[in-house]
């Protein structure tokens, strides 16, 4: 039941209890109507026998009976009999094979064989000394049996309604349910594509529909309305005051250039110019990032897609940071198991960012004489590739915070020289490029962070 829809539910309970009050309705009007039919039947058959009399006359001494007499009228069969129980005239009905003795004014039930029949008497003074008895006899199991025959009926149309009535309560429950199924649809679609201009758009509907859900849809709107201007307010904060920012951080780092090659100043002092050139430097490249960020968030970082190989690329990267890693003197190696001739349609800038963001966040958070392990391969027509470090590993608090912007984990995963911001543009540009990227840790072990871009229409390789 829980894996149910709600149209479904709903369908389902709306049915159950139409099909239940339908139920007991014919429950009740059957045993009432089979009451009715049989107190009718009695009645039918005392009024046939009391105006029957009318067709029976004595002229000259002699029992006239008319026409009538003979006639079987709703199934009620009349004799005359004498009071010796001797037939004079009438019909009896076929089946009806015993004679009981004769009872004046009285409706009794007779049982003949497998059949029931109503039998009714009563006495007509002719003249004064002679007097004659009309029987009627009428078939209870016949009336039953038309009876029945109206019950099978009712119960061959039963589940007829039943399946009517679960088509109407669909389409109405699919239309009241419409609204819903679109708020759904449009949150998906924000969802997928982080656009939340998007609306719903069913509120303004000229008054004709405004049930609660379309007020929700309402609100929902002016919710999404809301929350876009916050965004497109901290969008162009973010770009504004990085724009604004890298003017005095370039001033810094030429300064503090400029008073490094001046040969006057002491070893001290130089050594706290090049900490401040190092922290600038930080905040160029965190700026710089910033300023990638801003523009993706608002649809202003094309990409510049070629066909270039992927294997090269990523053989480049990885003894670069090998270059960079040797220099930290921590004697960290960077392994590649690079599949050769890997090509695809893809950004060439965005690209070698993602892997130098991955081999270097790989490469800082390994321990010392570690190795990180770099793999590209192509697979179901994708190219996937890895980045594996055996440094602390994450823990499964922090795994799902990765991604997101200016997060850090604890204390074994940063020593604060990074801003937080690799990461994020990691799933920027493999999900630009129309893949996905992945992050498995285990806290002791390792990570292991996995990209799968698609290769794209196939190009000429340049010469």
């Amino acid at each position: 039941m829980r894996k149910l829809s709600l149209k479904l539910k709903l369908t389902l309970l709306y049915t159950v209890f139409m099909a239940l009050l339908t139920c007991a309705a014919l429950a009740i009007l059957f045993s009432l109507s089979s009451r009715e039919v049989l107190s009718s039947a009695q009645s039918r058959l005392e009024n046939r026998v009391q105006e029957s009399v009318e067709n029976i006359t004595l002229r000259g001494g002699e029992i006239r009976i008319d026409s009538d007499f003979y006639s079987v009228e709703r199934d009620i069969y009349l004799s005359l009999y004498d009071r010796d129980m001797y037939f004079l005239y009438g019909r009896l009905p076929h089946g009806f094979a015993g004679q009981p003795e004769l009872s004046d004014g009285e409706l009794r039930t007779i049982r003949d064989g497998n059949r029931e029949w109503y039998v009714y008497d009563m006495s007509y003074r002719l003249s004064g000394d002679q007097t004659v008895y009309v029987r009627g006899i009428t078939s209870v199991t016949d009336a039953e049996e038309s009876f029945t025959v109206t019950v099978r009926f009712a119960l061959i149309i039963l589940p007829l309604m039943v399946l009517a009535t679960a088509i109407i309560g669909y389409r109405f429950t699919c239309r009241t349910l419409a609204p819903v199924r679109r708020i759904t649809d449009t949150v998906r679609k924000i969802r997928a594509d982080a656009d939340i201009s998007r609306r719903i758009g069913i509120a303004d509907t000229g008054g004709k529909e405004r049930d609660e859900i379309y007020v929700l849809a309402g609100t929902f709107d002016d919710m999404l309305a809301e929350l876009e201007e916050v965004f497109r307010r901290e969008q162009r904060f973010t770009s504004d005051v990085s724009h604004e920012l890298r003017t005095p951080v370039s001033v810094i780092l030429a300064q503090c250039d400029a008073m490094l090659d001046n040969e006057e100043l002491t070893e001290e002092q130089k050594i706290q110019i090049s900490l401040i050139r190092r922290k600038a430097k930080g905040m160029a490249d965190m700026i710089s990032q910033l300023l990638f960020l801003s523009r993706a968030d608002q649809g202003r970082q094309p990409l510049n897609r070629e066909w270039i190989d992927l294997s090269e690329l990523t053989e480049m990267a990885a003894e670069e940071q090998q270059m960079l890693a040797d220099g930290e003197g921590r004697g960290i190696r960077v392994v590649n198991n690079i599949t050769p001739d890997i090509w695809a349609d893809a950004d060439e800038t965005f690209y070698i960012r993602m892997i130098v963001n991955l081999l270097s966040n790989a490469v800082r958070h390994s321990r010392e004489n570690g190795t990180v392990e770099v793999t590209l391969e192509k697979r179901n027509g994708d190219v996937v590739g890895s980045v594996r470090d055996h440094g602390e590993g994450i823990s499964a608090e922090a795994l799902p915070h990765m991604w997101e912007r200016f997060y850090r984990a604890d204390s074994s995963r940063t020593d604060g020289s990074h801003s937080g911001l690799g990461l994020s543009m990691v799933k920027w540009i493999a999900e630009a490029h129309g893949g996905w990227v992945s992050a498995e840790s285990k806290e002791g072990e390792g990570s292991v962070f996995t990209f799968c871009i698609p290769t794209g229409e196939y190009k000429s390789m340049p010469e």
